[in-house]
């Protein structure tokens, strides 16, 4: 069997990333990277025949490219998979591994490859429906004129909690995700906070990216636990952790 690894162009590993999409059904969190020029691609042959692709980027510096974080062989190549990944680590020459838990392919390599595993991000899906409720608060689209207030963690979002006149949450979804998913945020007025505006807006937000043809999805750091009991009284819960390794000294 004769393996190779080489630097491609985007172009070239598209129609390969549209199966490794097909088959991690998700939001790829870093989906958009690859338009913005943040990574570098490689293709996988064996005996000259394509077999998958990986991809990588950097961790703290975009500009860097340390870190694998995609990664696809092709259904019937899978038994090459950990001959093609410990390649792809040589003539990429990255010292990390940046993954999702829910893609099984990418996680069962950082865990062969890599040691000093963490994670710092929950990732959140869609789960049901939610009946929540807050009187006197009226969801709405942001419109011209509207007084917000001084957001301390998030951009001020297309759509409003309004009570008694004034805003008391903002929130809205993101579009630079994998189609169908996008992204839900929202931040409530500081001395509004514990009193329902926030699982009231994910609940809104939620309708409001279905009827725009999108699927909802999250995310919150670890320590986050309102952000996270939030989230999931909203109708979302957890499908997986944004998961850091090193890789292990044998393999560089």
């Amino acid at each position: 069997m004769e393996l190779k690894i080489s630097k491609v162009g985007l172009n070239d590993i598209l129609e390969l990333r549209k199966l490794y999409l097909y088959e991690n059904n998700m939001q790829v969190r870093y989906n958009a990277c690859h338009e913005r020029g943040w990574t570098d691609s490689y293709i996988i042959t064996i005996d000259d025949a394509i077999v998958g692709y990986g991809s990588v980027k950097g961790l703290d510096d975009l500009w860097l490219r340390e870190a694998i974080f995609e990664f696809y062989i092709l259904l019937k190549e899978r038994r090459n998979a950990s001959a093609a990944f410990e390649e792809l680590i040589k003539v990429s020459g990255v010292k990390s591994i940046e993954c999702q838990s829910n893609d099984l392919l990418l996680s069962t390599m950082l865990y062969e490859f890599a040691d000093h595993i963490s994670s710092e991000v929950i990732l959140f899906e869609d789960d049901q429906f939610s009946f929540l409720t807050v009187p006197g608060a009226t969801f709405r689209k942001k419109e011209i004129g509207d007084q917000s207030f001084d957001h301390k963690s998030e951009p001020d979002g297309d759509y409003v909690i309004e009570v008694d006149g004034e805003i008391v949450a903002t929130g809205g979804f993101l579009l630079h995700y994998n189609v169908p998913f996008a992204d839900l945020y929202m931040e409530v007025r500081e001395d509004q906070r514990k009193k329902g505006y926030g699982s009231l807006m994910i609940q809104e937000l939620r309708k409001a990216c279905f009827d725009a043809g999108r699927v909802p999805a999250a995310r919150c750091n670890i320590t986050n636990k309102a952000s996270k009991a939030t989230l999931m009284k909203g109708g979302l819960k957890i499908a997986g952790n944004m998961l850091v390794g090193e890789i292990k000294p044998k393999y560089l």
